[in-house]
């Protein structure tokens, strides 16, 4: 009896013996590698994950589908908003307009103060062929190339006397990029180039602290193509006429929902006779405020009438470098409503400085989605 179960024993242990050994070798086949990879291919061991952070100031945009183009009657009888379905990858986008402060930042500075010490950020490719360069002298930013100074940074504060004949624009010229009193309002004066060089600028400057860190970059700041622009003005209500999604530009009590021209030579009914500070009106369903209104704001898009049917339907932007005019979105507090809906296109020369554009930036965000689990 003793022999029997001593027989049955070994036998179960030589089973186990046998099962071991076949669960080794399954795990061989299905890719059990020790740590040096015994000339397999395993990939670099060792490197660090990523999750990409949110950018303060910004907010996540999912990705999505929507109609772009227009949203109700053309009333210009343009034909350069037609409808077009596209899919739109997620990305993240400031939730305000640039303002008069944080643009400050990038002219006087990394660290925001003006110390009269030259501050040299190369930007722009090369920095032996294009670069900002901080005057030691007058603390402000130059571009400057293999010929020299080229151009200015500086908000062009006389547009507020060169947009309008006859107007006193003096008050705003002197106080509305200086003064504090508009620090929290839209940046205006600043041209699609200055716009581009705040995002290559901004980028540079947030990476070169990670990098100091051990962290990976970040991916670019950059303008939002037209179509991120107009995804994300609708909120996530497709073939919305308003950020908010209603038709109506009032809401049921008569106040006004954006920063617009309500009517001619009514420029106050909204509650302001220039700019507003930012985020003065309520945020749309993906909290961006003032995708209508305030300011028109820069596009990276060049602008071509028929730009719609030729952009692919996946993350659609239009590439020209020979087209001066670039795309501006959302109107500006002197524009009636139809300038202010989501499906209107406008644009501008390049090299235009006005008292009614401004900009925002966008950065693409590396993954599935952003911000929203599956």
């Amino acid at each position: 009896m003793i022999q029997m179960k001593l027989w049955n024993l070994r036998k179960a242990s030589f089973l186990l013996q046998i099962l071991t050994l076949a669960l080794l070798s399954q795990a061989c086949i299905f890719g059990g590698k020790n740590k040096k990879g015994d000339g397999e291919l395993i990939g670099v061991l060792n490197r660090e994950g990523w999750k990409q952070e949110l950018p303060y100031g910004m907010v996540s945009i999912p990705p999505g589908t929507f109609h772009m183009g227009q949203a109700d009657q053309d009333v210009a009888s343009s034909k350069i908003a037609m409808n077009k379905q596209i899919t739109i990858s997620g990305f993240y986008m400031d939730d305000t307009e640039i303002t008069n402060n944080e643009y400050r930042q990038f002219i006087q500075g990394n660290d925001g103060a003006s110390d009269g010490v030259s501050n040299f950020l190369p930007i722009g490719g090369d920095s032996s062929i294009f670069a900002i360069r901080y005057n030691k002298n007058t603390a402000l930013p130059e571009i400057v190339d293999q010929q020299g100074i080229t151009d200015e940074l500086y908000p062009d504060t006389l547009v507020w006397i060169n947009d309008f004949t006859h107007h006193m624009g003096d008050p705003m010229a002197q106080y509305y990029y200086s003064h504090p009193a508009y620090d929290d309002y839209p940046v205006v004066g600043v041209t699609w180039k200055a716009a581009m060089l705040f995002c290559e600028w901004r980028t540079k400057y947030m990476n070169q602290v990670r990098t100091d860190d051990g962290k990976f970059p970040m991916p670019n700041f950059r303008l939002p193509s037209e179509a991120e622009w107009e995804y994300a003005a609708r909120g996530g209500r497709d073939m919305a006429k308003y950020p908010w999604g209603s038709p109506y530009v009032r809401n049921a009590k008569g106040c006004a929902l954006a920063n617009f021209k309500p009517g001619r030579g009514n420029y106050y009914d909204d509650g302001f006779s220039y700019t507003a500070p930012v985020a003065s009106y309520y945020a749309n369903d993906y909290g961006l405020y003032d995708m209508a209104g305030n300011v028109a704001e820069w596009c990276e898009d060049a602008f071509n009438p028929a730009s719609v049917p030729l952009v692919w339907d996946l993350n659609p932007t239009y590439y020209d470098g020979n087209q001066p005019l670039k795309l501006i979105r959302g109107g500006s507090w002197k524009d009636v409503a139809f300038l202010i809906e989501t499906g209107t296109r406008t644009f501008e020369h390049q090299d235009s400085a006005t008292s009614y554009i401004g900009f925002r930036c966008a950065m693409t965000y590396l993954g599935r989605s952003s911000g929203f689990e599956f």
